[in-house]
């Protein structure tokens, strides 16, 4: 029997792939996991198969659990000298300019598989292979190159995407960028896929797609090894919770940076009494993004520095206190109160294809902002920073909520600002996610400024305040791309796609 459920995703094709799953009795964690993984193929250059995920699971019944399927420093099975090598720096003009590493020692240990395996096996009830197959299906009759893909693709295509000869035949036009509604055919990854589904997710870590990682990392020069990935294990982990209005909300918790974060800012702002103007929540997200930037990215113990992050902030909020769109995400929520948000990173990409796997890697250790002390710094086994936060929700009267968003620290910013439409001025979650957004910046002289969308009401709220902004059109790609679906308390389902960046919506 078809699950209803409510769906919000990056594309049409992630979301038929939700409704696939429905129709084999799933669950909306089933739907959730078919269309991250279609995303996963179809948004190339944004994300692939091979990266890391958070699966924020809310049941029908129980307490809210994160899955964290993050991606992990490899090179258990390397020297040290192996350190430092297989990186190719990658200069281009996305985000205004940016340098990033790719390359086979770019990789690190991909999580994503692992953790989609183990939300199925606890909250699955479609079969496996019904949840890979869409993907398959679109892998070998092709799709068309949509317009936010290809605008990143045409900024990398003389950098990340022309070292390795596969990739260079997949995602350009030999050497040339790609066009919107070009078709790309890969019937090597869909074997790979097809396999992977009769298999299981493990086969990605003990069978033979993770022996053909590690036949092409040992031959490329990587630290991923093939003992890196039997060591990786997707952790549940016990979900941060704040309220914020009538809402209690879920996020995913320390190694994590983005969990740890968006609860800081959700906590304090539930603390502001009244109507929250654009300066008050502005103060609050730049005296955030400061602790998070002096003292948590550069620690070296992820978790207990974002449980440091926790206390600080509600000690401050106690006495009145005055970073790539390399991500992708998938909401969804079922007639039966299932809530499942779902975010995945690759970074920018390695270039780098697994031979005769079709599978493209990530490029986590290649990402400065990810890796603050160093590239290659890190013990193996060590889980990546993250700025994923995908939320879940409940609210007193039976609501029920699932929301996230790409755009690297971007992200916990705009949940929070989303977050405070819907539940501290009553917005229906459509306005709520349309709303003018703000992020403030740290610049390289060490000062901060304010950069919004264009906004009468935020530039005068800032201006009274004394806040140095800085002004984005309206609907700016910059401030990401909340994806949110949502249970009524009468049983109504619905779904918000935000009209900043390419996004699908149903409600089956």
């Amino acid at each position: 029997m078809t699950t209803r459920a409510a769906i919000a995703a990056p594309n049409a094709y992630a979301t038929d792939a939700a409704r696939h799953a429905l129709a084999e009795g799933g669950t909306a964690v089933d739907a959730a996991i078919a269309a991250m993984l279609v995303a996963s193929h179809t948004e190339p250059g944004i994300i692939s198969l091979l990266g890391g995920c958070f699966v924020n699971i809310w049941p029908s019944t129980g307490a809210p659990v994160v899955i964290d399927g993050n991606v992990e420093m490899p090179g258990r099975a390397m020297t040290d000298d192996a350190r430092g090598r297989g990186l190719i720096e990658a200069a281009s003009e996305y985000g205004g300019g940016m340098v990033t590493y790719v390359g086979p020692g770019s990789v690190a240990t991909p999580g994503m598989f692992a953790a989609l395996g183990a939300a199925h096996q606890q909250f699955g009830r479609a079969p496996w292979r019904e949840l890979v197959q869409p993907t398959a299906d679109l892998a070998r009759s092709g799709f068309p190159l949509g317009r936010i893909s290809q605008s990143y693709l045409t900024l990398v295509t003389e950098t990340i995407l022309a070292w390795d000869p596969a990739t260079r035949a997949l995602l350009t036009n030999a050497g040339e960028p790609l066009q919107v509604g070009h078709r790309i055919v890969d019937p090597e990854l869909a074997q790979t896929l097809e396999h992977i589904g009769q298999a299981g997710a493990a086969d990605v870590y003990r069978g033979d797609v993770a022996r053909a990682i590690d036949a092409d990392m040992r031959a490329r020069d990587g630290l991923l090894s093939l003992v890196d990935l039997q060591a990786y294990q997707p952790v549940v982990r016990q979900a941060l919770r704040s309220t914020l209005g009538d809402w209690d909300l879920a996020c995913n918790p320390p190694p994590s940076i983005g969990g740890p974060v968006l609860t800081a800012l959700l906590r304090l702002l539930s603390a502001v009494q009244g109507d929250i103007d654009p300066a008050e929540a502005a103060q609050v997200m730049r005296d955030v993004l400061d602790i998070r930037l002096d003292r948590i990215d550069t620690a070296e113990d992820l978790a207990a520095a974002g449980a440091e992050l926790l206390q600080t902030l509600h000690e401050i909020g106690d006495t009145g206190l005055p970073t790539s769109p390399s991500t992708a995400h998938v909401s969804v929520v079922d007639e039966h109160g299932m809530a499942c948000a779902l975010t995945a990173s690759a970074g920018y990409g390695s270039g780098m294809t697994i031979a005769g796997t079709g599978l493209i890697a990530n490029n986590a250790l290649g990402e400065l902002e990810l890796n603050r002390r160093g590239l290659h710094a890190l013990a193996p086994g060590a889980r990546l920073a993250s700025n994923m936060a995908p939320t879940t929700a409940r609210r007193s009267d039976g609501g029920v909520l699932a929301i996230g968003t790409p755009g690297a620290d971007r992200i916990t910013t705009a949940l929070a600002q989303v977050l405070i439409h819907l539940a501290r001025h009553g917005e229906d979650l459509q306005t709520a996610t349309d709303r003018p957004r703000m992020h403030p910046r740290r610049l390289e002289d060490g000062s901060t400024r304010i950069d919004h969308e264009q906004d009468a009401e935020i530039a005068a709220s800032l201006d009274a305040a004394g806040m140095v902004r800085h002004e984005h059109p309206r609907l700016a790609m910059y401030f990401g791309g909340v994806s949110a679906a949502m249970l009524s308390p009468g049983g109504g389902l619905l779904a918000a796609a935000d009209p900043r960046r390419e996004a699908a919506t149903l409600v089956t």
